[in-house]
Formats: structure tokens, sequence, C-alpha cells
């Protein structure tokens, strides 16, 4: 287990002394990865960082007004309204590897745009340890690591978090005294819910995929999974009042794990299930049924793509 406070004091010093008197940006999703970048960043080189969220129309529901009342304390924070750009490229995209990699292009060329902007030369992103080593074993491209594009218009790309795991990460909040709602947080994926729709991703499918997703958090937080979300995996017939509909499939996902690695899928109780599915199919006339994922990791990774 990481020193925490030990970790502080060495990657603010390293931050410093790599960024020296130039400017960087940091890309921040809300999640506790790149929140403990931000928060070791910003007191490593202050005003010298410009937070800049992109908002990709892939996020949490309520993701964006969450950003900005968390990071008000950084005045210079930047929220990008990126949807139309992000969709836009997806479009006609099918294949999971592909997807990544259009959203880790996408991303840089948001966070070069605003990085002429402020005058930015470095990048700093809150990639972890297991980001590395999945991309690394192709297992599958993380947008901040084996998504990048082969070239990158920043002087130097920093990761203070690169070598911790998700449960250090944590250790690392609670020591920066990052609200609870931050260094608790479940994880979400980078690529956000592009990887929680299963073939091409279209506007209503990340719709029914966003509000299912809340609906499991909600449902879920009792169990405190390492993390539960939902996905749609594709199209079955059903029956809404006396009408046969061709709805979409919507699986549920909830596991637990120490970092990412492993985990095993969590046993939930048939009463709690059946009120997922019956806000689920109740909330959206497009939802045909709601079924739960029981498989580990591995031989399934925990995200769907």
């Amino acid at each position: 287990m990481v020193d925490a406070e030990s970790f502080i004091e060495e990657a603010t010093e390293e931050i410093a002394e790599t960024v020296g008197d130039a400017h960087a940006i940091i890309a921040l999703s809300g999640g506790v990865d790149s929140s403990v970048a931000a928060a070791l960043a910003y007191r490593a080189i202050g005003d010298q960082l410009t937070p800049v969220y992109v908002d990709t129309g892939l996020m949490r529901k309520g993701e964006t007004d969450g950003i900005r009342e968390t990071f008000d304390y950084m005045d210079s924070l930047r929220v990008v309204e990126a949807q139309e750009r992000f969709l836009g490229a997806l479009e006609g995209v099918v294949d999971p590897e592909e997807k990544r990699k259009v959203i880790g292009g996408q991303f840089i060329r948001e966070f070069e745009r605003e990085a002429k902007d402020t005058d930015a030369d470095y990048l700093v992103q809150g990639t972890i340890y297991p980001d590395r080593i999945e991309s690394e074993g192709n297992i599958k491209s993380h947008h901040n690591v084996g998504g990048l594009p082969d070239v990158v218009d920043f002087e130097g790309i920093v990761e203070p978090v690169r070598d911790l795991y998700k449960d250090e990460v944590r250790e690392v909040a609670r020591e920066l005294g990052l609200e609870s709602v931050v260094s608790e947080r479940m994880p979400f994926p980078g690529p956000g819910l592009a990887v929680r729709v299963v073939g091409e991703v279209t506007r209503e499918k990340v719709e029914v995929a966003r509000e299912a997703c809340h609906v499991v958090e909600e449902e879920l937080e009792e169990y405190d999974p390492w993390q539960a979300f939902a996905a749609v995996v594709g199209k079955g017939t059903g029956v809404k009042g006396d009408n046969r509909v061709h709805g979409w499939i919507v699986a549920v996902r909830s596991v637990e794990s120490r970092d990412g690695m492993t985990a095993r899928a969590q046993e939930l109780s048939w009463e709690t299930l059946q009120r997922i599915q019956s806000r689920i199919t109740g909330q959206n006339d497009n939802v045909a049924r709601v079924v739960y994922d029981v498989t580990h990791k591995p031989p399934a990774t925990i995200e769907y793509e």
C-alpha cells in the first residue's frame, strides 16, 4: 500500500520540476483518478494549471453540473461542450477497439485546442497502473494510453498517479482531503457510455444507458460494489401494454474487486433485481428486457467493450 503522505510530496515535486515555468492543462473527468491528478497538479503549480472538463455527451447523468460544483475552487475551470463532435466522430463505428481509438484521438484534439487558448505546453492525465497494463497487454486500449494518436501536440504528458492501483489512488484522495463523493466514487470508463453500448453509438442508446446506469447506481448503493452499471447490449422482443415491441436489452453488472484486474460478480437479492428491472423498463418504453450478468473477470472484462 502506498504511503499517501510521502507520495503527495514526491508527486508534487515531480510535477513542479517537469512543468517548470510553463503552463499545463489537466484532463478532468470527475472520477477519482483525474481528480487526484488535478489536486496534485494544483498544489504543485497553482495558477499555471487550467482544469479542462470535456462534456463528450457520453457522461453520467448530471456529471457536468457535478463537475462545476465540486471544482468551483479552481477559478480557471473550463467546461467544453463537445457532444456533437464526439457523437459525430463515432457515427458508424462498431468495433470496440476502434471506438476507443476514435474517442482517444478526439480527446487529444480537444485538449490541444484548449492548450492553444491557454498557452499550455503540458497535459496532465489521471492514468493509473491498471490502465497501462491493460493497454500494453492488448486487453483493451485506454483512451489516455493505447487510444492516443501517434502525433500529440504537447511538449510532455504528465501522469502523476501512473504507478498506483485504484485503492491506492483513493488513499491519496483521502490524504488530500478530497470529498468522499470523489474519493469513494466507483470507477467510470474514460470513453464513457460508449463502452456501455454494444455496437454503434447512437443518441438513443446512449440515453438509455445513461438513465439505466443512474437507476443501477442508486439501487445498488447499499451493496457497496466496486463497480455497478447498465449496458445496452442489443434488441429483443417484449410486450408493453397490449403491444408487441422490439426494444433494447439492458444488461446490469455489479462486481466486487480490489484493483479492477480481477473481479467477482456480486450476488444480489431477487427483490433488488426485480426493483431494478421494474424501474428501467418502466422509465423507458424502448427497453424490452433487463438481464443480470453473473460472469466474473476473467473470463469477462468488467465493462462490455
